[in-house]
């Protein structure tokens, strides 16, 4: 009899979020400032049919792509229609309903840029990039460090591939991944006591694990506005606010990067923003997460189930503040 040991980041069917739930998770945070950084890396939306207000069709050719199955949560999704609904995309608002708003994201054209400690700086059209990828399906736990959390099916490719294509300079330390400024076309950048652009940061050796993803695409297409498009991070054992959205710069640096939420409220935002259920938020309970679409609470794991894959990065840094 063949039994199935279950990796440590598959859950039962019965948790996965629906996609309408997922694109608005904003709500949550009803505008104050410390639950508002949780949220920022997820991406809002007010009952949005999926695929509305994106302008990524010149690469819709390239979706579904093929399922790796090494990164499954051994379970159907749940339907789409329940997911786009709870988002976090400050840029259009504080709360989680910012679909509308962020439909005046344009993503068509959009160029990266990469620079800093790399042999040679660059610009690149998204579509030339993502061609120059194999995209891949990965199935992934999202925990915000509001408590709550929920499993997306994101498509992309690993962030090694883009590492590997900057090609940095040996005394590159850290990676820092910024979103677009745009004040008429985000109007959330024009409140002043944000420090715009949106900025997050990570090791050489975080962006160089397997399970850091750079994602194009979710449920089988292209992302839309309120996910992030054309571009974010997921690094799925973290807190979402560190999974960046609306790439459009990507530098290379010897020193650590101050990131956006790092730069307001240090003392509950830090820079490595691990999950663990053993360190709370300064403001409430770490140990639970809701699950989005359900009523129910369940336990958090430590890296959010990832730690087989993530732990050894962060040996002879225990002095550091890892987990908030």
């Amino acid at each position: 009899m063949h039994i199935k040991v279950k990796r440590g980041w598959e859950m039962p069917e019965r948790l996965a979020t629906p996609e309408s739930v997922f694109l608005n998770r904003r709500t949550l945070l009803g505008g104050s400032l410390g639950m508002a950084a949780a949220s920022l890396a997820g991406g809002p939306a007010h009952a949005a049919l999926p695929g509305e207000g994106t302008g990524a069709v010149k690469t819709a050719d390239l979706y579904p792509a093929r399922q790796n199955p090494a990164y499954t949560l051994d379970r159907p999704l749940t339907a789409e229609r329940y997911s786009a609904d709870y988002n976090n995309f400050y840029e259009y608002g504080t709360n989680k309903t910012v679909t509308p708003g962020s439909n005046a994201l344009k993503v068509q054209p959009w160029t990266i840029k990469v620079d800093g400690l790399v042999e040679a700086p660059f610009e690149i059209g998204f579509e030339d990039l993502v061609r120059k990828m194999a995209l891949e399906e990965r199935l992934y736990r999202h925990r915000c460090v509001e408590a709550w959390s929920m499993a997306v099916p994101w498509t992309g490719f690993p962030l090694s591939a883009l590492v590997a294509l900057a090609k940095p300079k040996g005394d590159a330390k850290y990676i820092q991944m910024q979103t677009f400024m745009d004040k008429a076309m985000a109007p959330g950048q024009r409140a002043f006591f944000y420090p715009w652009p949106y900025t997050e940061g990570l090791t050489m050796a975080e962006a160089s694990n397997d399970l850091a993803f750079m994602v194009t695409g979710v449920y089988g297409k292209p992302l839309i506005n309120q996910f992030g498009a054309p571009l974010r991070l997921a690094v799925p054992w973290k807190y979402g606010f560190k999974s960046v959205k609306s790439i459009n710069r990507i530098t290379f640096t010897a020193e650590r990067p101050k990131t956006f939420w790092e730069g307001l409220q240090a003392s509950e935002y830090g820079f490595w923003a691990n999950v663990n259920p053993a360190v709370p938020h300064p403001r409430w309970s770490q140990a639970s997460e809701r699950v989005l679409g359900t009523d129910e609470r369940v336990p958090t794991l430590i890296y959010n189930g990832y730690g087989a894959q993530v732990a050894d990065l962060y040996k002879g840094l225990e002095r550091e503040r890892l987990f908030v």
